[in-house]
């Protein structure tokens, strides 16, 4: 372009042309004083390398060292692109995402995204555990196990054991259960270390820090997805969308060669038309209602709320008394009663989201809000169904709220559960056993068959009865459920991730086929921006309940006296304090007991007082900037929209000859306002204006 450009310039050297050489100067003084980067310039490699010169001082020339800086950069650049366009090639399950959305839906292609994240959480875990605990351990040799220590426990009435349990408890049993892997690092009671004195390096601190590393680890990956997933339509508005014309005219990928990849982009752009068409028809909808409709809509949502709030509360009430039946007949040999808890958790989560669904529905929300309010109410079923199944254990284990003779000496019931730690990572074993095995059978048990008879049967009932639905609320919540339980394991069974990991790829691969082969995508289609969000926040309120779990049973209850790490420590968080007597200097010391006093807390409290004004005070600056530039953007627009009404003053009519008369204001009025897509022109109507 450059080039182009130059050759009139030395025409008119040759020609008198004294606007062209100043055009010309001022273009080259233009380009001279443009900081953006060269390679940013929307101009062909020629005329870069001729701006690259001119922004060259005259008389210099570049040095070595600079030539070299620019070749390595634009090498990194380059090296750049190549790797995250192979990291794209070899992405995790590429392909089966960008066929599930584009048959389906952003939406349930949410889904498998979200699982993809749970995936490689659970593999960060899983190397953090490993590096810092496992590896260590493995290298260091413990030491083999003493001599049982020996307690006189007064316990009456304690459970005998039963003859024939040797005949029934066989080797699946115990997988079923857990007690086969008692003696493996799965469990807490394999790990052993020697006194902190004499070990080089603490496999106690490690194994306690360790999940709480994960925990935060997980915490701000969660965060950083929650917060790249907001809603932009939450900042935006409703009346700064795209117009749907631009969709229409700049949907199509031209790339497409095969007919498969079009098939699924026809899908795409038909599923994004559907979300547009009916959101447009509900907010329509919402502005014609009357102050009676808005009333009774209200009250709706009140009984359908509250009714699904007593369902939730009979729920927690059932998991609580199971729980507590199945830990008082432990030692039956009955498989019921050993997976009472889980059968029962998972009849509740199986039912609940069922229930959920039919009332949300008998509200007629909008799809989006349709599906948070469930996941909302899932939620609080889900996470209600873990905290009373934790309450439960600690009641029967840890003595909470009951008086029992060994529970005075011990802090934990020492006559029924001598390494507690276990017991629970058992039940939680149990627990993530149970929900994969639930999911599988249900999937092939029941999914598979009703697709099989609706599709060889015909009649009324099996024309009702059709292919089962795809619901997303209640596939996230359950995916989210066991990656709860397994954090909650963490301290438990340290291996816990592997086994959820296994299960998640698995499940990915179960879920695929059951949506492509067995199930029917839901007819209400929503977007992925809003469930995503929601799908992140479900995902931090089990990690918070994990992390409250954890740290009340790390710094106040009695660790086991018999097995595990920490049989001579009051509380597991005691091996911190003695390792920072032991280890650090006197000058740490005093300066870790500074960090943890009043006198560091008031200046800290006051620091982040002054970074949160801060903070606020540049969001309101920003935000207002923001509106000034949207009213500067509609007031350019208006007055290029006033320029063309002036220009077309001038034209004349089509049809008329060469008259130069004024345009009839019919005429003009009869013109389409297309001039500014998007925004309300000067003498259209307002957009959220009910129509006549």
């Amino acid at each position: 372009m450059l080039r182009q450009r130059a050759a009139p310039a030395g025409q008119a050297r040759r020609r008198p042309a004294p606007e062209a050489e100043e055009l010309w100067e001022q273009e080259m003084e233009r380009l001279r004083g443009w900081r953006a980067p060269v390679r940013m310039l929307p101009y062909a490699m020629v005329d870069r390398r001729l701006v690259r010169l001119l922004r060259e001082p005259e008389g210099t020339e570049t040095s070595c060292w600079q030539r070299w800086r620019q070749r390595r950069g634009a090498a990194g650049r380059r090296l750049g692109e190549a790797a995250q366009r192979l990291a794209r090639g070899f992405g995790l399950w590429e392909g089966a995402l960008y066929e599930i959305g584009g048959l389906f839906g952003t939406g349930i292609q949410s889904y498998f995204t979200f699982l993809r994240f749970l995936l490689m959480l659970n593999l960060l875990t899983l190397l953090l555990t490993s590096s810092l605990v496992l590896l260590p351990l493995a290298w260091l040799q413990p030491p083999d196990p003493g001599p049982a220590l020996n307690f006189t426990l007064q316990c009456p009435g304690g459970p005998q054991p039963q003859p024939g349990a040797l005949r029934v408890h066989h080797q699946l049993w115990n997988i079923l259960t857990g007690r086969a892997f008692n003696n493996t690092y799965l469990f807490y009671g394999a790990y052993r270390a020697g006194p902190e004195s004499s070990a080089a390096y603490s496999i106690r601190l490690a194994y306690l820090l360790s999940p709480l590393a994960c925990l935060l680890l997980c915490f701000c990956g969660t965060l950083q997805r929650m917060v790249k997933g907001l809603p932009q339509k939450l900042f935006l508005g409703q009346d700064y969308r795209s117009p749907l014309s631009a969709k229409v005219f700049s949907s199509w990928d031209f790339c497409i060669r095969g007919q498969g990849a079009a098939t699924i982009k026809k899908h795409e752009i038909s599923n994004e038309f559907k979300v547009e068409l009916e959101e447009g028809q509900r907010f329509l909808l919402k502005q014609q209602q009357t102050r009676v409709q808005r009333a009774w809509r209200l009250l709706s949502y009140l009984w359908v709320n509250t009714l699904i709030g007593l369902l939730v509360i009979g729920a927690i009430s059932a998991i609580f008394w199971a729980t507590k039946f199945s830990q008082d007949n432990k030692e039956s040999l009955f498989v019921l009663l050993q997976y009472l808890p889980p059968g029962v958790i998972a009849l509740v989560n199986f039912l609940g989201p069922l229930l959920f669904v039919f009332l949300i529905q008998l509200g007629n929300y909008p799809p989006n809000t349709e599906v948070n309010l469930t996941l909302i109410w899932c939620v609080a079923l889900k996470l209600a169904s873990l905290g009373m199944f934790s309450f439960s254990l600690g009641q029967t284990i840890l003595c909470i709220g009951r008086n029992e003779t060994s529970c005075e000496s011990y802090g934990y019931n020492a006559c029924d559960y001598q390494c507690w730690e276990n017991s629970v990572g058992e039940e939680l074993y149990k627990l993530s056993i149970f929900n994969f095995l639930l999911m599988v059978a249900f999937a092939f048990l029941v999914t598979l068959p009703r697709r099989l008879l609706v599709e060889r049967l015909s009649g009324r009932f099996w024309a009702w009865l059709d292919r089962e639905e795809f619901l997303v609320p209640k596939n996230v919540l359950d995916i989210v459920a066991g990656q709860t339980v397994t954090w909650m394991g963490l301290f438990y069974c340290p291996l816990l991730p592997l086994l959820n990991s296994i299960f998640i790829f698995l499940t990915f691969y179960i879920k695929k086929y059951t949506l492509l082969r067995n199930s029917k995508a839901s007819p209400r289609r929503f977007r992925a921006s809003s469930s995503t969000f929601f799908f992140q926040l479900v995902l931090v309120l089990g990690l918070l309940l994990a992390a409250v779990t954890l740290g009340y049973v790390v710094s106040s209850i009695r660790s086991s006296w018999d097995c595990g790490l920490f049989t001579n420590y009051s509380a597991p968080w005691q091996v911190v304090p003695e390792l920072v007597a032991l280890q650090l200097p006197p000058l740490g010391q005093r300066a870790l007991h500074y960090l943890g006093s009043h006198a560091f807390s008031f200046p800290l409290l006051f620091l982040l007082s002054l970074a949160l004004t801060v903070c606020v005070s540049q969001s309101q600056a920003k935000a207002r900037a923001i509106q000034g530039l949207r009213k500067q953007l509609m007031w350019q627009v208006r007055e290029k929209w006033h320029l063309v009404e002036d220009l077309s003053r001038l034209l004349p009519e089509p049809g008329l000859g060469d008259s130069l008369g004024p345009e009839s204001p019919l005429s003009r009025s009869s013109r389409p306002p297309s001039f500014c897509p998007g925004f309300p022109c000067p003498g259209s109507p307002d957009p959220r204006a009910p129509r006549p």
